[in-house]
């Protein structure tokens, strides 16, 4: 049983970091809330136990304090509705408005504060910033792994000012963190990394440290180019990084000497320009004819890469095959995310995470088909390029 679980929120109050940064439309709607759903549990526990919430978040980037268009009230009403009580929201996060309603917070009641980031403070760590915040609760749980990578106020410094017992991580974050860890320190082998995105300038850390624990790692989308020129193939006007060329042929060799198998897309889905109207056809990924650029992995490389996910133990998915927002383009991711759901029901253990995977199996409908759908993309980035996450070492 979790930290979390075991302790008892009577008569506490808990101040949660969360990660309540969704996207809204020009009208202040709520266009996606995955972010704060996954909250709820962690919210409810603590309320079901006779505890009170205070909730802190950032939203989006003000540059100068506050503006209208980053406000958390925006929030409010979807928040009271999914967790069934009224919340109350305070107009700042340290001000007077804050400490008189925290002070003023019954067992069962639920408070937002206002955006962290209207303040300079958050970003920068400021050590007084963070006591301020502290100072609001009895207890200090951090619930936000979207923003775990970094050293802000609310997500590393805050811990400090609470005893050991007095800290821990949320539900979500509980999950997070032990789904990194199953795939980094206890994968079973076969273990197969999908990397897919743009740019191998991204992915250079994360596929260096995967070296040293996958037996398998998929190349996909658009970085798959670099790597095919690099090799001296030709891929016509396709994506390349002309400056990661020697980059690329160090990963494949660095893989050979380590018996770590690097699958490229044998053909690709080709276009005559980037456009969902484009003209498409298909090529090996290594003769792809002038003019044209590789938008999408073929059906070999579907075939070639179906085949490998299915005979892994542990999977980790972390970015797309191609263009998958257009409809002409995206064939090749929803094979995968089929081959990574079939595995899952075998008894794979499959990790899905970075924004375009995660928008991926969200649009396909297989996000609850999959082990563990990760809430943070830069942080689960970092956590698998090897890096100690501020945010976890702070409670730890």
């Amino acid at each position: 049983m979790s930290k979390f679980q075991q302790f008892n929120f009577n008569g506490k109050k808990a101040l949660i970091r969360v990660d309540f940064n969704v996207p809204l439309d020009k009208d202040y709607n709520i266009t996606d809330d995955t972010r704060i759903r996954a909250a709820v549990p962690t919210i409810k526990k603590i309320l079901n136990d006779g505890g009170s919430v205070i909730l802190m978040s950032h939203f989006g980037r003000p540059k100068e304090g506050p503006t209208e268009k980053y406000s958390l009230k925006h929030l409010v009403t979807h928040l009271s509705e999914l967790l069934g009580t009224n919340v109350q929201f305070a107009d700042d996060c340290i001000g007077n408005d804050a400490v008189q309603k925290a002070q003023n917070l019954k067992n069962g009641e639920v408070l937002l504060l206002e955006n962290l980031r209207f303040y300079k403070q958050e970003e920068k760590g400021d050590e007084a910033f963070a006591e301020k915040l502290a100072k609001l609760g009895d207890v200090y749980v951090n619930d936000a792994f979207g923003t775990a990578h970094r050293a802000h106020a609310s997500t590393a410094v805050i811990a400090k000012f609470f005893a050991p017992e007095a800290r821990m991580f949320g539900l979500l974050m509980e999950g997070e963190v032990s789904s990194a860890e199953k795939v980094i320190n206890s994968s079973e082998k076969p273990f197969t990394a999908i990397i897919g995105g743009a740019k191998v300038s991204d992915k250079i850390l994360i596929i260096e440290n995967l070296l040293e624990k996958a037996t398998d790692i998929i190349i996909g989308g658009g970085m798959a180019y670099t790597f095919f020129k690099a090799l001296g193939g030709h891929i016509g006007k396709s994506l390349c990084e002309e400056d990661r060329l020697d980059t690329a042929r160090e990963l494949i060799q660095k893989a050979e000497a380590k018996g770590v198998m690097i699958h490229l897309p044998m053909d690709s889905i080709i276009a005559d320009q980037f456009s969902n109207d484009a003209t498409v056809s298909s090529s090996l990924s290594n003769t792809i004819p002038d003019g044209w650029m590789g938008l999408d992995i073929g059906p070999q490389a579907c075939e070639q890469f179906t085949k490998i996910i299915k005979n892994s133990k542990t999977i980790l998915w972390n970015g797309p095959m191609g263009v998958f927002e257009m409809e002409k383009f995206q064939h090749g991711t929803k094979a995968i995310a089929h081959a990574v759901v079939e595995a899952t029901e075998k008894g794979s253990f499959s990790l899905v995470g970075g924004g375009d995977s995660v928008a991926a199996v969200n649009k396909f409908g297989f996000a609850d088909k999959v082990s563990y759908v990760s809430t943070g993309g830069g942080a689960m980035l970092e956590y698998f390029e090897g890096k100690e996450l501020p945010g976890i070492a702070a409670i730890k």
